[in-house]
């Protein structure tokens, strides 16, 4: 036993108070631009930069322009990319989807290749992600009013297919009867629906970041490996499946865990498993029914500190 214990890696204080040293610096870095940006956006200083740009604009100082502080048209350019980022995000925020023409350059696409676009903005961590794009075509020569789906870049999680189905629905092929009983299509309901279960991905995934940042598997490096972790502690906590709705536990002692969510990140239900199956009393202590996935995380943090 002895031996193990001393064939350990040692983690050497001075690795670790520089590893610590670093994300001091890396969060300070990160605090500076936030101030800066809120200082740039304030309304005394906009003014003031207003002020300087009007004076040595105005014809009682041109012949001194030339010799303007170098800091203040720095400053100025920096607040103009500031009001310009500023409005694009207040911009996204306010129009989270957005509609455009495209034209397909194919020769052989349907429609003479003409495409409509919609564009989905995410949210996640108060980031803006990367959009999502949905291409919508014409492919029906006797309903030329009907949409299709023609290309998609949202995540396999997202049943695309079934909202196209329910508000895009092909056209009725057949006789008059049926043509005088066409589909219709709600290209307004499938856009809000899509972008409803677009958000409703990400807050899962936002949710199960939170649980890890919480109980700290984030922080976990190769330090924290190296020293033996407390049998109460989670060491794995994840994604278990395409749809975000499973989330995985381990803990040191061997033990396992699941939580399930529902569409809306509920918790549904929250089991532990021992070596000797299901283990009830842990489940009691780090659930309620009311519990959500961040009040599970508190109880699974307080745990592995008892």
């Amino acid at each position: 036993m002895d031996e193990q214990e001393n064939s350990r890696p040692q983690v050497d204080p001075l690795d670790k108070e520089i590893a610590s040293l670093k994300k001091r610096v890396a969060a300070m870095q990160k605090r500076l631009q936030i101030e800066c940006s809120t200082i740039l956006s304030s309304s005394p200083m906009q003014e003031i930069i207003q002020e300087a740009s009007s004076n040595s604009s105005s014809s009682l100082l041109k012949s001194t322009a030339h010799t303007r502080d170098p800091h203040a048209a720095s400053l100025q350019k920096r607040s103009a990319q500031q009001a310009a980022y500023m409005q694009q995000c207040a911009y996204r925020i306010a129009t989270p989807i957005t509609a455009f023409k495209v034209r397909d350059p194919d020769p052989n696409a349907v429609d003479a290749g003409h495409v409509l676009g919609l564009r989905f903005e995410a949210m996640s961590q108060g980031h803006f992600l990367r959009p999502y794009y949905v291409m919508l075509n014409r492919p029906y020569p006797d309903s030329p009013s009907h949409l299709r789906v023609h290309r998609h870049t949202v995540p396999p999680a997202i049943p695309i297919g079934g909202l196209a189905a329910r508000h895009l629905p092909p056209p009725r092929a057949g006789t008059a009867t049926a043509a005088a009983q066409q589909t219709t299509q709600d290209l307004d309901r499938f856009a809000r629906a899509l972008r409803r279960e677009v958000m409703r991905f990400h807050n899962r995934l936002g949710l199960t970041a939170d649980l890890r940042k919480t109980v700290g598997v984030q922080r976990k490096g190769k330090a924290a490996a190296a020293a033996a972790p407390a049998s109460r502690e989670v060491v794995e906590a994840g994604i278990a499946d395409v749809e975000a709705k499973h989330v995985k536990l381990a803990w040191a002692d061997g033990r396992s865990g699941r939580i399930l969510m529902d569409k809306d990140g509920k918790v549904q239900k929250f089991v532990v498993f021992g070596p000797e199956g299901r283990d009830w009393r842990l489940t009691r202590l780090l659930s309620d029914p009311r519990d959500g996935v961040d009040d599970i995380a508190r109880k699974l943090r307080r745990y592995a500190a008892s």
